[in-house]
């Protein structure tokens, strides 16, 4: 499958696109996201965002919950949900429209405008797409289990990200099953569907649905 960061998004719907047009892969652009978060931030207009605390600027349309935690640096974006205990650990730019639930940790990530990652969900070093939706219990896994850098495996070909860290990268459209976990340099293409309680590793192409270790294409 193609990887390159335009056949996964559509980068316009991201306060970050002028970032993400820069790199050619999406896990290029993890290593530089905290300096760029506060580049953008510094530059949101004041009339509709406010910083509620130092390098953390919230849409003055946004919902943030009493007992949800905004590590800086992170930019929330217009109508966007912070629900009850959500933890974002910083380095995050959360889109318009989107959902980040209870219990719900994410930290170095990009998420689309419409996305909803609503109930436990960790996300870690990963960019979720336009409309991408994760079911109850769903994380991503960013580290291996032996410390190394992490490989995007797909098609038959290893290709080196020279990081320790990569979580997930969930393109526009893509459904994830309840308690699923995807491996760290998971790739699922636009429009497809991962089944509930899957361990999902390498790269899943668009149009196709994930069950029982198997791939298929969508009718």
């Amino acid at each position: 499958m193609d990887l390159l960061i335009d056949n996964l998004f559509d980068i316009n719907h991201s306060l970050a696109k002028d970032y993400l047009n820069k790199f050619k892969y999406p896990w290029e652009a993890l290593k530089g996201l905290k300096d760029e978060i506060i580049k953008i931030g510094n530059s949101l207009d004041k009339n509709e965002y406010e910083e509620i605390k130092k390098e953390v600027w919230v849409h003055k349309t946004a919902t943030i919950f009493q007992s949800a935690y905004i590590s800086s640096p992170a930019i929330i974006g217009e109508n966007t949900e912070i629900r009850q205990a959500a933890f974002i650990r910083g380095s995050v730019i959360v889109g318009n429209n989107c959902v980040i639930g209870n219990s719900c940790e994410l930290k170095n990530a990009i998420v689309m405008d419409n996305a909803q990652i609503p109930h436990f969900n960790y996300v870690g070093d990963s960019i979720i797409g336009y409309k991408a939706h994760m079911g109850a219990g769903s994380i991503t896994s960013n580290v291996k289990s032996d410390k190394t850098n992490v490989v995007i495996h797909n098609e038959g070909i290893d290709i080196e990200t020279n990081l320790k860290k990569v979580g997930a990268f969930l393109a526009d459209y893509v459904e994830v099953g309840c308690n699923s976990v995807l491996n760290p340099g998971t790739v699922i293409g636009r429009n497809s569907n991962v089944y509930p309680l899957s361990s999902v590793r390498g790269v899943i192409d668009k149009d196709s649905i994930y069950k029982q270790n198997k791939v298929v294409k969508k009718r």
